[in-house]
Parts: structure tokens; C-alpha cells; sequence
């Protein structure tokens, strides 16, 4: 059946609408994104003071010794994705973040930053050595588990979720 010329404008009409709604919609998805990520990094920095924001979603904490990325700003699957020459762990398993990195030799308190007992998956991406995460016990301190480079991502440290206190990285 052939459409009048009064329905056939109606359904341009009811089609050039939904398009500038699309276009609307996509145009201020951006910026309400890009404010939903400052709220959270500045809700993360009133928590957890000390630090400087240096990048979209990423805090410097001890002249960047530690760098927090509060929330991951790219639109890819959640992946371990820890920058070359660090090593990271993740409040989520399976690399949900935030995410925390170090790269020092030696034992470093999480608790400097507001990080004990929130380990729940790591990703070593240091080219040599390994870093052993710790639960302080008392007079000794329990190693829970080891990421290395023959070891470079834990998914999930069940059952070692939420207790790291400590890491100790070798060089």
C-alpha cells in the first residue's frame, strides 16, 4: 500500500527526530562521562588525602612513588593492563579498579596509601624480579602470594582476597 505524502512526512519527521535525539544523546555522553570520572577521583583524593591528580583518573602519591588510577577510562574489557615497568594490583578481581603501582625494590606498607587489606588481582609487568604480597601477622609476617615474571597476572587471589598489608619486591 502506498503512503500518502501527509504519512510519508510524518515518518521523516518521526525519523529526523530520533536521529537529533541519537546525535543529542552521543554529543553529552562525553562530558558527563568525563565529570563522572573527576567526582570519583575527587571523592577518592577527600578519602585518601596526600595525594595530586596527574592525569584524567590518576593520583601521585609520594612524588609518584604510588600512582592510584581510580577508574579505568578506556572502553575495553576489564584486562590486566598494568603500564610496563611497574607492578599493580587491583581492588577488584579480575582487574576491576581502582588500581594501585609501585615499582621499588624492597618492602613498601600499602597502609602509606590507603591500600592495606584491598588486593583482590595483580599484574607484574617489571622485566626482572618478583613482588610478594604480605599479611602483617604480628612478630612475622605471612607471605600470601607471589607475582613474578613467570607469574605476571593473578586474576583473583582467593584465598589471599582483601589481607596484603605489605609488599616486598626483589629486584
Amino acid at each position: 500500500m502506498l503512503l500518502s505524502a501527509f504519512a510519508r512526512a510524518r515518518v521523516v519527521a518521526a525519523l529526523l527526530t530520533a536521529a537529533t535525539t541519537l546525535v543529542a544523546l552521543v554529543a553529552t555522553a562525553a562530558p558527563a562521562r568525563a565529570a563522572t570520572i573527576q567526582d570519583q577521583v575527587d571523592a577518592y583524593m577527600k578519602a585518601h588525602p596526600g595525594g595530586t591528580q596527574v592525569g584524567t583518573a590518576d593520583i601521585a602519591y609520594s612524588g609518584g612513588k604510588f600512582v592510584v588510577t581510580v577508574v579505568r577510562t578506556g572502553l575495553t574489557a576489564t584486562a590486566p593492563d598494568c603500564p610496563a615497568n611497574w607492578f599493580c594490583f587491583y581492588d577488584g578481581t579480575n582487574y576491576g579498579y581502582p588500581r594501585g603501582k609501585l615499582s621499588d625494590c624492597g618492602a613498601q606498607d600499602l597502609g602509606t596509601w590507603g591500600w592495606r587489606n584491598r588486593t583482590a588481582s595483580v599484574h607484574y609487568r617489571m622485566s626482572t624480579g618478583s613482588v610478594s604480597f604480605l599479611n602483617e601477622t604480628g612478630s612475622t609476617d605471612t607471605i600470601l602470594f607471589t607475582a613474578s615474571t613467570s607469574r605476571r597476572t593473578i586474576p583473583d587471589v582467593t584465598p589471599h582476597r582483601d589481607l596484603a598489608d605489605y609488599v616486598y619486591r626483589s629486584c
